[in-house]
This record gives structure tokens, C-alpha cells and sequence, in this order.
């Protein structure tokens, strides 16, 4: 089984490759929730000594001030004895470095490439891996050191700004804290000690360790710290001795300066008896059997929030679309699909199955009847005009019973009237498909992922929707045009005659221009008007249907398909041109769900084998 360690590490280098951490989620990252310990302690007190002497290597950069400006996410990899160290960093990837000064001047040149050489900091981490037999599986993040005042050329700002990035690391939950302490300081001003009370006050998550032990003043010890009496953590205080500054000029190795380290705390009477507990070395075993058990622990929570993440994703990568193919008959069928999804969802609205299809029915069953009721006759049958309109008729020679060609024209002219709601119908009903035109474009998700075809498709749509409207216009103008061009005979058969009502047929032609007459034929020309308008309120409706809605159902997209087909590949592969943003994103999310999914059945393989 794979070092639960390594797996972790592994899953940070991952997740750093892919920008996967500190990136705004509604979730927390896989990064955030993976535990690591992160080294706190103020400047100057030993940080880097201490790092050093756990990795066995001189590779830090050294320098009076601020030395480290920027986190730097360690991780080491016990391989097998015999096997050649190496390190290698994120930013450098496939490039081995087996000289550790190369190591230590490319920390140096990359915190320069990112703050500048005026001693600023920066919260984007540098991440090195180091490959040795000589080390233990451990993750470490090398904080800048705590500080009380700025120097020259930082910003005042800087004090602040270094322990908000420290307190960044070690307020998550997950963090173990190293707080580095030199022993020849008083505890009670110990930076280190004083920020881990405030995020860890019960000390539940924070190893104390002491360093100079052997620089304090003669008649002094640490013993009432190393055995917690000064300040009690939950893990017992470890004490280390660095390698001096005539040491590292001398190039004293490491292996040589452990030894001597432990013959320090065997052989000085005061600490004799927590040599078993001393040391770099028991340090780092210390903390690789800590941050195992941590990340045991933490197995459970990190196997749902992979599993959340991994549903959010897939859901993100949904609404984005899949991506386009590769050939000519590829983008051609994935065009004709997404297509054929936007006319079923346009159909879907006309149905019912989606909101809108109703509004068309509004307009047969409301506006349109109102629209005639709200019609005038009264200029086309005022006394005035019907007068007018019968002795026009009549030309030179009165009618003889009654006056038909004047019937007519005063019919005529009322009919024509029903052009302006029949016009009105077809109209708004063009409006209101058109709408459901874009609705169902804003509905097709694939539409969203190609502009091109969006904007392509909405035209030839709209293009077809002109197309039956106008057929629609000119079919139901001929209805209202109909009735002008043929009247209905039965009708005006069944008018009583004067003779019938009793009138007197011996009266003077002239005497049929009084108003009483007049009226008559007014009131039955209004009743065949009438009754006129009852019929187109029915056969209007029917004429828009089957030329704008029918169609529009059967064949909205029909040309579009036609000219597709002639395209050449080059205009083809231009529908299919994606926001490159979305393209990015898509081919990130495909990234970081490969190594979540990755990550999920390596840690559940972990989980299980417990």
C-alpha cells in the first residue's frame, strides 16, 4: 500500500499543477482540506537550521531580514537506500536538481521573479520536492518569518501582511503547527507561541520546538520547557541543536552535525534524560507519524468533499457541453443534433410541455373577437353615407325593388374593415413565435457553447418565421377578401319584403329614400356584416395555424438544414468556434475531475485496507 503521506503529496502536487487550491468554490478545495504542517516562528530563530537538519541538505537561502518572502511548500519522499537525492520544483517540471546550492539559488531567483529584489513578500507558494533515502515522507510549508518591524524599502504594511499569510496557513483546521522558539528567549515574547495560541489555544494541534539550546547563558537550561512546566502543549516539547554559523562556513555535513547533536543531549547531564525525545531526527519521525495519523483521521471528511467536488464538476461540465469533433462529418452531425434539440424545445413551448403556447391561443380566443367587436361601422352605415352610396349606385336609372348594387357597395366597404384585426392576429402571433424562437434558444445548453451557431440558428429561424407570416398575411387577407368577392344569397332572401310586413307597394320610388328606409338597409347590411365577422372569427384562426404555427412546427429550420449541407468545412468548423474561455475552462475541469477521480480511488482504496 502506497505511504498515506505520499498519496497526499502526490494529490497536493496535483492539485497545485492545476491551480486547484485557493480558487473561490462553493466548496472548500481538495488543497484546503488536505492536513500539512506548516513551520511558524519569528526571524532569526532557527527556521531554516531546523528545516535543513530534517532534510539532511543545505538548500535554504541564508541572509540577515526577511530571507524567505514567499511559502515554500516542501515535500519530501523517502526512496530506497542507495538511490540518488535529487529535487525537483513544480515550476521547473521534468528538470532534476542534484546540486543542492542549484536548489538553494533557484528559491532565491524564483521569490525574486515574483517579489522583486526590494525584500517584498508574496503569498503565491513555491513547491519543491526533494527524493532522498536520508529523509521521512513529510510535507512542510516554510512561512516567512514573523516580524515587528519593517527595514528599508518594505512597506510598513509588511508586519501585518506576514502574519495575515501565516495566519492564512494555520487557521485551518487541518494544519499542524511547528513553532520554531529559540531557547535563549523568553517564551512568554516568543512570536511563534503567541500567534499558535490564538488560532490553537489548547494546543491540540501544535508542536513546540526549541532551538539554541546550546547558546543559552551558562547556569541556564531548558528543561522546565523541554518537559512542558513553562508552557504545556499536547505533544511534548522537542529541543534541537543547529549546526553553528562557523559550521556552515566550515561545510560541515549533516550527517556529521546529527551526530554531534545527539552526543549534545546524551552527554549533557541536564538533558540526559530526554535524549530519547531530542533531536532533528526524532523530529521528523515525531511529526511524519503525527501528520499520518492526522490525515488517517481526516480520511472521511476528505472522501466527501472529493465526492461533492467530483458532482460539481460533472455538473459545471454538463452546462459547458461536451467538446467539438475533430472531422468534417463530425461537427456536420453535432450541428444537426443540437439543431434538433433546439426544435424540440420550440416545439415543447407550441405543446404545452413548456410555458408560451398559450399566448397564441389568447389571441383566437380573446384579442382577436375583441378586436372585431371593437370595429366602427357607423361611418360606413351612417344615413348620410348609405344615402350616398345608393343613389351612386343607382346612377342614372332608380333601383326598382331593391337597391342590390348599393348593398354591395356599403358591404364592401364594412368587410374591408375586418382586414385590420385579421392582419392584426397574424401579426402578433408572428411576435409571440418569435419569442419562443429565442426562449428555446436561451433554453439549448449546447447553443450557449457556440455563439456562432447560436446567432446562425436565431436568423434562419426568424428568417422562416417572416417567410409564414407573409403566407399567413396574404391566406387570411383572402378569407376577409373572400367574403367581399361573394355574398351570401340565402341571406337576403330571408329579409322580409315591405309587401309582407303589410307595406304599400303603390308608394313612389322616391318615397324608398326617406330615413325609415334607409335605416332598414343599414340595419341589414350591419346584420350581415355581423354575421360575417362570426365566421372569419373562426376561419382566421384556422388560416394562421396551418400557415404560421403548423409550419413553423413542421419546418422552422428546413432552409438552414438545406444550405448546412453546402457548406464548406472551413464556414462549418466557424459555427462551432467557442468562447476560448469556456474552452479553458472545459479542458481544466476535464483535468482537475481526472485527478479528483484519481485521487477518490486511491484514497478509498486506502480507507479500505485500514
Amino acid at each position: 500500500m502506497e505511504n498515506l503521506i505520499s498519496l497526499v503529496n502526490k494529490i497536493q502536487r496535483a492539485c497545485t499543477a492545476l491551480g486547484d487550491h485557493g480558487e473561490a468554490s462553493a466548496l472548500p478545495t481538495l488543497w484546503d482540506s488536505l492536513p500539512a504542517i506548516a513551520v511558524v516562528g519569528g526571524q532569526s530563530s532557527g527556521k531554516s537550521s531546523v528545516l535543513e537538519s530534517i532534510v539532511g541538505k543545505d538548500f535554504l537561502p541564508r541572509g540577515s531580514g526577511i530571507v524567505t518572502r514567499r511559502p515554500l511548500v516542501l515535500q519530501l519522499h523517502k526512496i530506497d537506500e542507495g538511490g540518488r537525492e535529487y529535487a525537483e520544483f513544480l515550476h521547473l517540471p521534468r528538470k532534476r536538481f542534484t546540486d543542492f546550492a542549484a536548489v538553494r539559488k533557484e528559491i532565491q531567483d524564483e521569490t525574486d521573479r515574483e517579489t522583486g529584489r526590494k525584500r517584498q513578500i508574496s503569498s503565491v507558494p513555491i513547491h519543491l520536492s526533494i527524493y532522498s533515502p536520508n529523509v521521512v515522507n513529510l510535507t512542510l510549508i516554510d512561512l516567512p518569518g514573523l516580524t515587528k518591524v519593517a527595514v528599508e524599502g518594505q512597506p510598513d504594511s509588511i508586519v501585518q501582511d506576514i502574519e495575515n499569510m501565516v495566519r492564512s496557513y494555520i487557521e485551518k483546521p487541518n494544519c499542524i503547527i511547528l513553532a520554531i522558539t529559540p531557547a535563549n528567549q523568553d517564551l512568554a515574547t516568543s512570536d511563534a507561541i503567541k500567534i499558535s495560541r490564538e488560532v490553537d489555544p489548547t494546543g491540540e494541534r501544535t508542536f513546540g520546538v526549541l532551538t539554541k539550546i546550546d547558546l543559552m547563558d551558562k547556569g541556564t537550561d531548558a528543561v522546565d520547557m523541554l518537559e512542558g512546566r513553562a508552557y504545556r502543549l499536547k505533544y511534548p516539547w522537542v529541543g534541537v541543536v543547529n549546526r553553528s554559523q562557523a559550521d556552515i562556513n566550515k561545510n560541515v555535513d549533516m550527517i556529521a552535525a546529527r551526530r554531534r547533536e545527539r552526543e549534545y543531549f546524551s552527554n549533557t547531564p541536564e538533558y540526559k534524560h530526554l535524549s530519547h525525545r531530542m533531536g532533528s531526527e526524532h523530529l521528523a519521525k515525531m511529526l511524519s507519524k503525527q501528520l499520518e495519523a492526522v490525515i488517517k483521521s481526516k480520511i472521511p471528511g476528505i472522501q466527501s468533499l472529493i465526492s461533492k467536488t467530483i458532482a460539481e464538476i460533472e455538473a459545471e461540465l454538463s452546462r459547458l457541453g461536451k467538446p467539438i469533433a475533430a472531422d468534417d462529418g463530425g461537427k456536420l452531425y453535432s450541428i444537426m443534433e443540437i439543431c434538433r434539440s433546439f426544435d424540440q424545445i420550440f416545439k415543447e413551448h407550441l405543446d404545452g410541455v413548456r410555458p408560451g403556447g398559450d399566448k397564441i391561443y389568447n389571441v383566437f380566443d380573446n384579442q382577436l373577437p375583441a378586436a372585431l367587436k371593437r370595429l366602427q361601422f357607423d361611418k360606413q352605415l351612417s344615413m348620410e353615407n348609405i344615402r350616398k352610396r345608393i343613389t351612386e349606385a343607382d346612377g342614372y336609372q332608380p333601383h326598382l325593388i331593391a337597391p342590390e348594387q348599393g348593398y354591395r357597395h356599403l358591404i364592401e366597404s364594412s368587410l374591408t374593415t375586418i382586414r385590420g384585426p385579421a392582419e392584426a392576429a397574424v401579426d402578433v402571433v408572428h411576435s409571440l413565435l418569435k419569442d419562443l424562437v429565442h426562449k428555446a434558444i436561451s433554453e439549448t445548453l449546447d447553443l450557449k457553447q457556440y455563439p456562432g451557431l447560436r446567432v446562425e440558428v436565431g436568423k434562419a429561424a426568424i428568417d422562416s418565421l417572416e417567410k409564414m407570416k407573409e403566407e399567413s398575411k396574404k391566406a387570411t387577407l383572402q378569407l376577409v377578401d373572400m367574403e367581399c368577392g361573394y355574398l351570401t344569397v340565402d341571406f337576403f332572401r330571408k329579409i322580409p319584403q315591405d309587401v309582407d310586413k303589410g307595406g304599400n307597394p303603390t308608394h313612389s320610388i322616391f318615397d324608398r329614400y326617406n330615413d325609415s328606409y334607409l335605416r332598414r338597409i343599414g340595419s341589414n347590411v350591419l346584420s350581415y356584416v355581423n354575421m360575417v365577422c362570426a365566421s372569419l372569427r373562426h376561419s382566421i384562426p384556422k388560416s394562421i395555424v396551418y400557415c404560421q404555427v403548423r409550419e413553423a412546427k413542421r419546418g422552422l429550420l428546413d432552409h438552414f438544414f438545406t444550405e448546412l449541407g453546402k457548406l464548406e468545412p472551413k464556414r462549418l468548423s466557424s459555427l462551432l468556434n467557442e468562447d476560448p474561455a469556456i474552452m479553458e475552462r472545459r479542458s481544466g475541469l476535464a483535468k482537475r475531475l481526472e485527478l479528483y477521480r484519481s485521487a477518490q480511488a486511491e484514497i478509498d482504496a486506502v480507507a479500505w485496507s485500514k
